[in-house]
């Protein structure tokens, strides 16, 4: 590994000191999930203001300090459970995905367990500040990040329920806090929640090898690849079915109509493409379902913007 770094430094002439520092920095970012964090937190944002949110104008919301600073414990939160992930993933990573392992190589890994330790106290400290209700709120967060890494991720069926059930956890929280419920709240969770389960799903059947390798019972290493697309193609048809409910059912419009009309042609080519049964397909299929959910995020953006305008 040593000799890597040296040939690789030797080749694009860069000081010792700054392609260390260089390398450091994008392997915490990587290991932590920096970018991952990002996207959660601009949806956060948009579903806090455009969709919790029903009463307070937008100079009430920017000063609702309180909001943003549990936001801000939940960005930390998610930034220390990426690197407990990692920590745990270390070995499954460094086959699966090698360029990230490698520059993550040149941090040692009790530093990411030091950075871990202090944006999860120091999350906890912010939460204790603003209440005792979020704290507790936040605890059960850590809780259950640390326990998946731990032991859940290793499990049938219940490492994907609680992957998914950990990204819309923070969202569930605003929920509340709102006291936002209604029909089209719980279908558009739903959705989401359906979506993202796919994608995981679909992602575990591009490392099933390894996943087996490394002692993880996932889905498609555990059925067979049919069943597997079987169970797949039965979510997108239930989430395509739940998309036609908020359009009909709901009242919904603007661009967020637009959003789950245009889903059911997305959601029809991921079925054509799984029904191929390639790995080449399934990995863009992935990458659809992904995109669609950054799409859903621009659309609610979009949406909110032009019922507050």
């Amino acid at each position: 590994m040593n000799s890597e770094k040296e040939t690789f430094q030797q080749k694009s002439n860069i000081p010792k000191s700054l392609f260390y520092r260089f390398s450091q920095f994008v392997g915490f970012l990587l290991g932590a999930r920096f970018f991952v964090a990002l996207l959660l937190t601009l949806a956060l944002y948009v579903s806090t203001f455009f969709l919790f949110n029903q009463d307070e104008n937008f100079r009430k919301f920017v000063f609702d300090f309180k909001v943003h600073g549990i936001i801000f414990c939940t960005v930390l939160t998610i930034l220390a459970g990426g690197i407990i992930n990692q920590f745990y993933d270390f070995e499954k990573d460094h086959i699966v995905k090698p360029f990230r392992t490698r520059l993550q190589s040149f941090i040692k890994q009790k530093y990411f367990l030091y950075v871990y330790l202090v944006l999860s106290v120091f999350s906890l400290g912010v939460a204790w500040m603003i209440s005792h209700r979020v704290f507790l709120f936040f605890i059960i967060y850590q809780f259950f990040m640390w326990f998946y890494s731990h032991k859940l991720s290793r499990m049938l069926i219940i490492n994907n329920i609680t992957f998914v059930s950990l990204t819309l956890y923070p969202f569930f929280g605003m929920m509340v806090y709102y006291e936002t419920f209604s029909k089209k709240v719980l279908l558009m969770a739903v959705f989401l929640f359906l979506i993202l389960l796919c994608i995981d799903i679909v992602k575990d059947t591009l490392t099933k090898s390894v996943d087996k390798a490394f002692g993880y019972i996932t889905i498609p290493n555990y059925f067979k690849s049919k069943n597997t697309k079987i169970i797949i193609v039965s979510l997108l048809i239930i989430t395509m079915a739940v998309s036609m409910k908020l359009i009909l059912r709901t009242g919904i419009s603007g661009f967020m109509a637009y959003y789950f009309t245009a889903g059911l042609f997305v959601f029809i080519l991921c079925v054509y493409l799984l029904l191929k049964h390639t790995t080449k397909s399934n990995f863009i299929t992935l990458n659809i379902l992904r995109i669609w959910v950054f799409m859903g995020i621009i659309a609610m953006l979009l949406n909110g913007l032009e019922g507050k305008l």
